[in-house]
């Protein structure tokens, strides 16, 4: 049991020197990560998407995918004219600091101001690892329910914004928005959250001149 204590903490250490090397080397190029974390069918893609037509002409964008498996984000990112990286786990079901080290080294890094990492569809493991990310960002969707703040506080308390996703939903599904929101704040009362919807545009413009602000 002692010795399987020491390599967890090895392993974390090993991480955590990568996340630390990572945000040095961001910090050198000006540039500012968001670790984007978030349920399988949140919305993460689309909304990326949406936020790079959004600061087009104003804010340098690149993206790294994160997935099991498969390149179809990646495609996407680079038909809207950004730079991206595919990084596939093969079955890990989060990033590392390495990981992301090795992607940062295929980007162009002095041509990007905000660098988006969408990370591998999961609320729980990616949480516990830094990447060197400058800003941490969780994504939740309607469909997923309004009990998520009670079975995965974790991730609400260590984002620094919440996207809630897929909010012209709410006519057809039971989802008790105001307790929802209540919950959150009960985690993390000074949590930022967009509520927005890439079908009808709503809270897409305030959430995109957020975004703006980070590269500051």
């Amino acid at each position: 049991m002692i010795k399987q204590i020491s390599v967890d903490e090895r392993i974390l250490s090993a991480n955590d020197l990568a996340a630390a090397e990572n945000r040095a080397l961001l910090h050198q190029h000006s540039v500012h990560m968001v670790n984007v974390m978030a349920a399988p069918g949140s919305g993460k893609t689309c909304l990326l998407l949406a936020a790079i037509r959004g600061l087009k002409d104003q804010v340098r964008v690149g993206v790294i995918e994160g997935d099991i498996a498969s390149d179809i984000d990646t495609v996407k990112m680079r038909q809207e004219g950004v730079p991206a990286v595919q990084i596939n786990t093969g079955g890990g079901c989060h990033l590392d600091a390495l990981q992301v080290r090795k992607a940062l080294e295929q980007l162009p890094l002095d041509e990007i101001d905000l660098l988006f990492v969408e990370n591998v569809g999961n609320l729980i493991c990616p949480v516990g690892f830094d990447l060197g990310e400058t800003t941490r960002m969780a994504i939740a969707s309607i469909p997923e329910g309004d009990d998520k703040p009670l079975k995965y506080p974790s991730i609400f308390h260590k984002v620094d914004a919440l996207v809630i996703s897929k909010i012209d939903l709410l006519p057809y599904i039971a989802f008790d928005l105001p307790e929802y929101r209540r919950l959150v704040a009960s985690i993390q009362p000074e949590l930022r959250v967009f509520e927005t919807s890439v079908v009808t545009g709503e809270g897409i413009s305030a959430w995109v001149d957020w975004l703006r602000t980070l590269k500051a």
